[in-house]
């Protein structure tokens, strides 16, 4: 899942008209004693921004993302609106006892702050874009300061014996963040995989993804190098390329 997502209103041909709303920062984390934190939405643009906030429990299986409405976590005020120049506080408040005991993983959500697209009056052509962000909140469990992920990491190849899955697995109790995935093979020359962010693994859960490599360029060995919560790392992975 991106942290920010772009969609296109279409109003009729002509003119492009640019949202102004800004989110920051473009994630949180609270530690267990923390009750509340926040986040800045601010209008860049020239027209007033009409903005919803909600909140979603987040969690990951064998579908994909999956988010939830939760009220263990609440945001305020939900609804917003931004004269040009303007800034709002969105106060996150932890409404729910934060995640405890001996083999407790930190609490994932997803914070949604969806533009509200209003013609302006003055308009009577153009396309005008309403932003729509996704931000990840992790709430840490009582007794840690900071959780930390353990990945399985493994390759796969696909019935086709066209494609190849790359499938981690996270056992620890943090999330992971894997973002710039590029293999490097045994003559040293380097493959990118995907320059941005690759997705997350939530703390349980196994996220699969489709190389944009072939199958033969993984045969004669190499390594994989990927951002992991900011630090880049070569993790192991165990290469099998038997048909599944």
């Amino acid at each position: 899942m991106r942290p920010v997502l772009i969609s296109a209103l279409l109003l009729s041909s002509g003119l492009t008209k640019a949202s102004g709303l800004q989110v920051s920062p473009i994630s949180l984390s609270l530690q267990a004693r923390e009750t509340a934190s926040g986040l800045t939405l601010s209008n860049s643009g020239n027209n007033i921004v009409h903005a919803q906030v909600r909140v979603y429990q987040w969690s990951q299986n064998e579908k994909g993302e999956q988010l939830t409405p939760s009220r263990g976590l609440l945001a305020s005020p939900p609804m917003i609106e931004l004269k040009p120049g303007e800034k709002q506080l969105i106060r996150v408040i932890r409404a729910k006892a934060p995640p405890q005991g001996t083999s407790a993983v930190e609490d994932a959500y997803r914070i949604s702050v969806d533009e509200i697209p209003i013609k302006p009056a003055n308009q009577t052509t153009g396309l005008q874009f309403a932003l729509s962000y996704s931000l990840p909140v992790f709430v840490q469990p009582v007794g840690m300061t900071k959780t930390r992920p353990q990945l399985q990491w493994s390759t796969h190849l696909q019935p086709d014996g066209k494609e190849i899955t790359l499938r981690v697995s996270n056992s620890g109790n943090g999330h992971a963040q894997l973002a710039r995935l590029s293999f490097v093979d045994t003559a040293g020359n380097s493959t990118v995989m995907n320059s941005g962010l690759l997705g997350y693994v939530l703390p349980g859960a196994t996220m699969n993804w489709t190389l944009k490599i072939p199958p033969s360029a993984l045969a004669a060995g190499g390594k994989f190098k990927v951002m992991m919560n900011g630090t880049q790392t070569t993790p192991n992975v165990t290469m099998d390329t038997s048909i599944r």
